[in-house]
């Protein structure tokens, strides 16, 4: 049998996929980035599970998280967003989304991309944590505390050291897997 974090809810194949094939794995793909970060705004006071099943209704409301295409959106356009039952109807999300691909690019100007500035965080390389079970991480971190602190500074919207340590989590800057999961890395 499948060892897993206990997290998973096992009964959403949308759940277990997402840990699976994307929860923790070292990600440093720009694009991907910023639809992770995204997700992990709309979370805020949410389910993840109700971000999940919405995921694929904010990939069409946002142009597949082209950033561009984000950055440009009208405040009629995301007007028009409010109406949509497909997503998370939640106005300053919404517009956090746009202003939030605005600072992203800003970034990738300053930075050359948001992912080398994102792992400069961790010099690199993922930081492993002990994890027996869940209920021992923490919700948020000194990493992610000084992570979301200077996301405000550039003008990253609902990106606090919560939302942040999840997204760092997802991302897989941290792996929190826990210990006896089969998706833990493990020691050379």
């Amino acid at each position: 049998m499948t060892k897993r974090c206990a997290w998973v809810k096992l009964a959403n194949p949308l759940y277990v996929a997402y840990h699976d094939q994307e929860w923790g794995q070292a990600l440093h793909e720009d694009q991907k980035l910023f639809e992770l970060l995204c997700m992990e705004t709309y979370q805020a006071g949410l389910s993840w599970e109700t971000v999940l099943n919405k995921r694929q209704a904010f990939r069409e409301a946002f142009h597949s998280y082209q950033l561009h295409r984000v950055a440009e959106m009208t405040d009629a356009e995301l007007e028009v967003l409010l109406k949509n039952p497909a997503i998370i109807r939640n106005r300053a999300k919404l517009f956090a989304t746009r202003s939030n691909a605005q600072a992203f690019l800003q970034v990738q100007a300053t930075y050359g991309s948001f992912a080398r500035y994102l792992w400069s965080f961790v010099d690199g390389k993922t930081i492993v944590h002990d994890v027996p079970d869940y209920h021992h991480v923490p919700s948020k971190t000194e990493l992610s505390e000084r992570l979301a602190k200077d996301l405000k500074k550039l003008g990253f919207k609902f990106t606090g050291p919560v939302a942040v340590l999840s997204f760092i989590q997802s991302a897989g800057l941290v792996d929190d897997h826990e210990n006896d999961c089969e998706w833990k890395r493990r020691p050379d």
